[in-house]
């Protein structure tokens, strides 16, 4: 754990004494103290194009009357910094006459090792990994024409302290590994893209075995793309793979379930609490306990310890993700769903790993129920308004559904609708859940923060498939 005041003029006791001044008439707030260490290394075109190592430290601290929230950070840790930051702080809320919500739930559980992957191999060690891809994938067939591969390595130690001096840390690894092949066939070209990455050590996911087979899957996706042929397009069932398509879950559907929005009633699912906005076996949860994923958290940037929330539970609608402003304006609980991206934001209510739970069907079964679909295995870009839960989804690996068996691959399939109603639509639950391979991040309000999806396959009834093919 970074000590933040080793460098300093400013002493932890001096940093307790402004905070509870600052805060002393406010609702809540805290200092937010961040040391960051990433790295970055990329291959491409048979050499390494980057390599680029960054190092971040820096505050926040927020204090909050009512609704207001009131924001300021420095890349400075000092005595001088802390000072005019409070009295920025002091100036725009001078009306506060709050009390101080010193609830701040307590838990031992930790999720990840307080590890930092990025000292666990040299940088020779992981350039010569990335070369041994690139020789690996060259090798594997002449129709391999370029290969990128590139690592990401995080740390990150945080510290919260609260008015009162009540202090809560953690230290959080976070490791990916990407690889994007194009192959190219009688003037054909396409791409596979496949990457893993989880809050482990490079090890984890770095040995020999892993990163081939990493490669292996990007290579099978751009194989299967150069065979694919032009999407229908129309209005047809739709049966989703297990895994990263939970991304559409997590667009159309999770946002629209995070407080805020439905504390400002912009969310589609805003007056909706306790009524049945799903399918009947269709339970959503946004979990933090699972170890080691990329959007798990011992605790979230407010300090309050993470936990599994249900959201919909056999369609009815259960709860929103709460950070502590929105619980509080709403008469609730924090749901450990406070995120930042860093201690230059504030924060917001945000998904966690966002999972629909097992059904009891096969995936068998819904093929085989499907006269004319797509089968949707993974998916891209796409475009959301996550307010109303509208969406456009373009499918990376998708195939076409003739009389109840999987046909050829195709190509240019694009999936549209919104969430709600797709919620609506879930005909079938698979009993093949699987999660994420560990890449995703999320975007809001300008943030990015790790997290994660998982799902069964699922069938649904009624969608609109955006293709080439009448």
């Amino acid at each position: 754990m970074s000590n933040f005041f080793e460098k300093s003029d400013l002493t932890r006791s001096d940093a307790e004494n402004i905070i509870s001044d600052t805060l002393q008439k406010c609702d809540d707030g805290e200092l937010y103290l961040e040391n960051s260490k990433s790295e970055s290394i990329l291959l491409d075109d048979n050499k390494i194009k980057n390599s680029s190592y960054r190092s971040d430290l820096g505050f926040g601290f927020r204090a909050i009357s009512d609704e207001i929230v009131a924001y300021s950070h420095s890349n400075e840790i000092s005595k001088n910094s802390l000072k005019q930051s409070s009295e920025n702080l002091k100036s725009t809320l001078k009306s506060a006459n709050g009390v101080y919500n010193h609830e701040i739930p307590k838990s031992n559980k930790k999720y990840y090792e307080s590890i930092n992957p990025i000292d666990q191999k040299t940088l020779n060690e992981k350039i010569e990994i990335l070369n041994n891809v690139n020789k690996y994938l060259r090798s594997k067939d002449n129709t391999v024409k370029q290969v990128t591969a590139n690592f990401l390595g995080e740390q990150k130690s945080i510290e919260i302290i609260r008015s009162g001096g009540e202090t809560l840390t953690d230290i959080r690894p976070l490791v990916r590994f990407n690889v994007t092949v194009m192959l190219e066939k009688n003037g054909r070209k396409e791409t596979g893209v496949y990457g893993v990455g989880g809050r482990k050590s490079y090890d984890a996911y770095l040995n020999e075995n892993n990163w081939r087979n990493v490669c292996d899957e990007a290579f099978r996706i751009a194989s299967i793309n150069l065979e694919s042929k032009p999407a229908p397009a129309g209005e047809m069932k739709v049966v989703l793979g297990p895994g990263w398509p939970a991304i559409l879950i997590h667009e159309a559907v999770g946002h629209g379930l995070e407080g805020d929005f439905n504390r400002k009633k912009t969310s589609a699912f805003h007056n909706l609490m306790g009524e049945k906005v799903a399918s009947e076996g269709v339970t959503i949860v946004d979990d933090g306990t699972i170890d080691n994923r990329r959007g798990s958290l011992t605790i979230d940037d407010e300090g309050t310890p993470t936990e599994k929330t249900v959201l919909i539970e056999n369609g009815i609608l259960k709860n929103f993700m709460q950070d502590r402003l929105n619980a509080r304006l709403m008469k609730t609980r924090s749901t450990g769903s406070g995120r930042r991206e860093n201690y230059r934001h504030i924060v917001l209510p945000r998904m966690r790993n966002t999972m629909m739970l097992n059904g009891n069907h096969t995936q068998d079964e819904m093929i085989k129920s499907v006269d004319k679909g797509i089968f949707a295995v993974s998916f891209g870009g796409g475009q959301v308004d996550i307010t109303s839960g509208k969406f456009v989804f373009n499918c990376t690996e998708a195939y076409e559904i003739i009389n109840g068996k999987i046909g050829s691959p195709i190509k240019g399939a694009t999936l549209i609708g919104d969430g709600p109603s797709i919620l609506k639509e879930v005909s079938m639950v698979g009993n093949d859940m699987m999660l994420d391979p560990g890449i995703g991040t999320c975007g809001k309000s300008g943030q990015g923060v790790p997290v994660g999806v998982a799902q069964p396959s699922i069938l649904i009834n009624k969608m609109t498939v955006g293709g080439t093919k009448l």
